[in-house]
C-alpha cells in the first residue's frame, strides 16, 4: 500500500485531472491519496493573519481544508471521466482505509479525526503541513512508500530533508518526522507524472 499525497497547489493545475486520471487507473487497492489543502488552507492563513486566533483553530481550519480539497478531487474526476471517478473514494477515518483498498478503490483521506479540542504541539502548528500529516498517516499504516507530489522541481533521491525543509518544499517538522521511516520517501514534481506510474507498474525499485 502507498500513500501518495497530491500537493494542494496542484489544486488549480491544469494538470490535475491527468494526475486524477493517473492515481485512479493505476492506483486501485493500491493507493490511499491524500489531499493538500491548497488555496482553502492559504484561507486559512489570510485569515489567521488578519485576526490574529489561535493556531488550534487554524488547525481545524486546515484539517477541513484538506476535506474541501479531497471532495474537490473525487467530484473534479467524476465529472470529467465517471468511470474512473467512481474508483476515488472519500473516507472519513483510518479504520475505512483498508477496507476501501480491499474493494479495489483508491482511498481519499479526508481526515476529519485529526480535528482536535485542545493543542496538541507539533500538530496543531502550521509546522506540520499536509506533508507531515501524510507521513504520520503512513507510518501508523506501515505503508511500502510515501509520495509526495509538488508543484516545484524537486531533487533526484539521495533527498536531503532538512535542505528541503529549510527550502520550504517540505514543512520544518517532517525532517524529525522522517527520521528511521521503515520505507522509501519520494518527491516527485507535477511535470513527471511517468514517475508515478512507473512505480505503481512495478517498473521501479
Amino acid at each position: 500500500m502507498w500513500v501518495v499525497k497530491l500537493g494542494g497547489s496542484l489544486n488549480l493545475d491544469p494538470a490535475l485531472p491527468d494526475w486524477l486520471e493517473l492515481i485512479a487507473a493505476q492506483g486501485g487497492g493500491r493507493v490511499i491519496l491524500v489531499p493538500g489543502g491548497g488555496g482553502f488552507a492559504d484561507e486559512v492563513r489570510r485569515h489567521q493573519r488578519h485576526w490574529g486566533h489561535d493556531d488550534l483553530a487554524a488547525h481545524n481550519m486546515a484539517v477541513l481544508a484538506m476535506c474541501q480539497s479531497g471532495l474537490m478531487l473525487q467530484a473534479l474526476l467524476a465529472t470529467r471521466h465517471p468511470a474512473l471517478g467512481r474508483v476515488l473514494r472519500p473516507v472519513r477515518g483510518e479504520a475505512e482505509l483498508r477496507p476501501v483498498l480491499c474493494q479495489g478503490q483508491v482511498a481519499v483521506w479526508l481526515p476529519f479525526e485529526l480535528l482536535r479540542e485542545q493543542p496538541e504541539p507539533p500538530l496543531t502548528g502550521w509546522d506540520s503541513s499536509a506533508d507531515t500529516l501524510a507521513l504520520r498517516l503512513a507510518l501508523r499504516l506501515h505503508a511500502e512508500r510515501l509520495v509526495l507530489v509538488k508543484s516545484c522541481a524537486v531533487p533526484l533521491p539521495p533527498l536531503d530533508l532538512d535542505a528541503l525543509s529549510a527550502a520550504g518544499v517540505l514543512d520544518r517538522a517532517f525532517p524529525q518526522a522522517a527520521r528511521g521511516a521503515p520505507f522509501p520517501i519520494e518527491l516527485i514534481s507535477r511535470h513527471e507524472p511517468e514517475r508515478l506510474r512507473a512505480g505503481l507498474c512495478g517498473l521501479l525499485a
